[in-house]
């Protein structure tokens, strides 16, 4: 009797598991639940006519209440903090450089496609992009962006995310036959609050 349970019960599994497939809600949910978000970041760009990609690296901050902080060490230091009202780019040496939606619509557009992607933002992500996602097994999945609306369309032909827990991958192909993958490790909750050094990014 007990071997015949056994089949029966791994079917049962495969259809428990089925039925848990890991959706783009649930998805949203996740992440929308991660308060602050660090990584380290490594991005390689392959540009068309360069013999070599171009690589960069650094840490990445998400904080929910405050905005995201992209911070480049390599090949130079630059960051750039982004919010819901302004984008300030930093570099060593040179006064910060603050973009708003008035001063320039279309880079602040970018601006909240780049929070929307980080936050699997399905409704934001939507009003510009078709979307196909796949549970890939394993707590994996894949988000695929196809872009619908102008200007992106003629910018990217495809923007393809990966990750389980996390955002691990980002690969960028744009029109002109160029990409960038952008690589993301080390990622951490812990802790839930901004430090007091992590808070000044957003306040300068």
């Amino acid at each position: 009797m007990r071997c015949f349970l056994r089949p029966i019960a791994a079917c049962l599994l495969l259809i428990c598991g089925a039925v848990h497939a890991i959706t783009l809600d649930d998805l949203q949910q996740r992440f929308s639940q991660q308060s602050v978000l660090r990584a380290q970041f490594e991005q390689q760009r392959t540009i068309s006519g360069l013999s070599q990609p171009l690589n960069s690296s650094g840490d990445l901050l998400i904080a929910q209440t405050h905005g995201l902080v992209w911070n480049q060490t390599k090949p130079f230091s630059l960051r750039l903090m982004l919010n819901e009202t302004r984008m300030v780019q930093s570099m060593a040496g040179q006064a910060p450089q603050v973009i708003t939606a008035q001063t320039n619509a279309q880079m602040f557009q970018f601006n909240s496609l780049l929070t929307a992607l980080f936050h699997a933002d399905r409704k934001a992500l939507e009003q510009n992009f078709t979307l196909t996602f796949r549970d890939l097994g394993k707590n994996s999945w894949q988000l695929v962006l196809q872009p619908k609306t102008t200007p992106l369309d003629k910018l990217f032909r495809q923007i393809t995310l990966e990750g389980a827990q996390f955002l691990n991958t980002i690969q960028i192909d744009d029109m002109q036959g160029d990409n960038t993958h952008i690589r993301f490790f080390n990622q951490h909750t812990e802790p839930n609050a901004l430090t007091a050094n992590e808070e000044r990014y957003f306040s300068s």
